[in-house]
């Protein structure tokens, strides 16, 4: 057996996690196991199996035209750290209990350094109409090399600074800019801060009026893109109690950031009125209003009829017009066309033979 990947030394933080890679081939395929260390000078080798210290290690394994192994482990300690074997053998009498193995297990080895987590304490300051958003780490931290800030996984700004303290400024009001934002300190390994701009729901509706016909299906929509999330939606139609979803017709789908009422075979009486969205969450209440009309099945013909009437009306005026017109007309405009030819010609022959006797 030969390996063809080896686990590679880490530094981690407390809490974070880490994953460790081993590949191996030989023929026949060998087996991968992992075994570790700790720090403490009486502590010996222990092999790790898929769902040791309290199931924060996984381990997965296949064996396919060669023998891969991960291990992960989450919620990193300060006891998780020490050296980390990768064990890889072909033998057959590898894992038996009173047989030593002819070929001896090869070995890969990588040290996990898992370091104390720095607390970093963060703040939201309102200026003259501007949001500054700070964060301060306590205690010396060394090797920081520049902060960034993000949000959304969007990159806002970025320093080469090696102070413990940075801070961004935000123009506009705390409703507009709610969310999670990220102090990332560029340290080995990456140190991050979360700044959180809380605020009541910021609700709004999807369309302020909405038009259905009759006998379809009408769909009110409410959202609220603000932090944190909406907890508990309520609709309820011109101040009155509740909707039900499931109820009558009446659907309701709820989500985190957006909400939606489903309104089964509108009916013009009934369904007519204004619709009522609340979102709650843990800093408030907040709500917006949604007209629905309902229009007969009919009215979409409606302008299709006038424009027949109105091909209607031109035809029969122009029929009538066509059947009062007088036929002597016509004939006159005939003749009065070929009259002049006659007259022309008439006057021609009576002037020759004039000229012909008066010679």
């Amino acid at each position: 057996a030969g390996f063809i990947k080896s686990p590679l030394s880490q530094k981690r933080l407390t809490q974070d996690s880490v994953e460790l890679h081993c590949e191996a081939v030989g023929s026949p395929i060998p087996e991968i196991q992992w075994w570790f260390e700790g720090n403490d000078p009486n502590e010996t080798y222990a092999q790790l199996w898929d769902g040791a210290r309290q199931d924060r290690v996984k381990i997965n394994a296949t064996y396919n035209l060669h023998s891969t192994s991960t291990i992960y482990i989450a919620n990193l300690t300060g006891d998780d750290s020490g050296m980390y074997e990768c064990r890889a053998s072909n033998d057959p009498d590898r894992n038996h209990l009173s047989k030593s193995p002819k070929v001896k297990w090869i070995r890969s080895q990588a040290n996990l350094f898992v370091i104390e987590r720095p607390d970093i304490k963060t703040q939201v300051v309102t200026v003259a109409d501007k949001l500054v958003l700070t964060c301060n780490m306590s205690g010396p931290f060394s090797g920081i090399k520049g902060h960034e800030w993000v949000h959304r996984d969007k990159s806002l700004q970025t320093d080469t600074d090696s102070s413990t303290s940075t801070s961004y400024t935000i123009e506009g009001k705390m409703e507009e800019h709610s969310g999670v934002y990220e102090c990332v300190y560029k340290t080995t390994p990456v140190v991050k801060g979360q700044v959180n701009i809380s605020v009541t729901p910021q609700v709004t509706a999807y369309k302020k009026s909405e038009h259905g016909n009759e006998g379809d299906t009408g769909v009110l929509i409410c959202k609220s893109p603000s932090f944190p999330p909406v907890v508990t939606w309520v609709w309820n139609k011109n101040g009155q109690e509740a909707l039900v979803n499931g109820s009558g017709r009446y659907i309701i789908k709820s989500s985190g950031n957006k909400t939606e009422l489903r309104i089964l075979k509108l009916n013009i009486e009934e369904d007519t009125g204004d619709y009522h969205c609340n979102g709650t969450n843990a800093y408030g209440t907040n709500g917006t209003t949604v007209n629905l009309r309902v229009r007969s099945r009919l009215a979409a013909l409606w302008p299709f009829l006038g424009i027949v009437a109105e091909v209607l009306v031109l035809v029969t005026i122009i029929f009538i017009y066509e059947k009062r017109r007088k036929p002597d007309e016509v004939l006159d405009d005939d003749d009065g066309g070929s009259a002049p030819l006659k007259s022309n010609a008439t006057n021609h022959k009576d002037k020759n033979v004039r000229q012909r006797n008066a010679n």
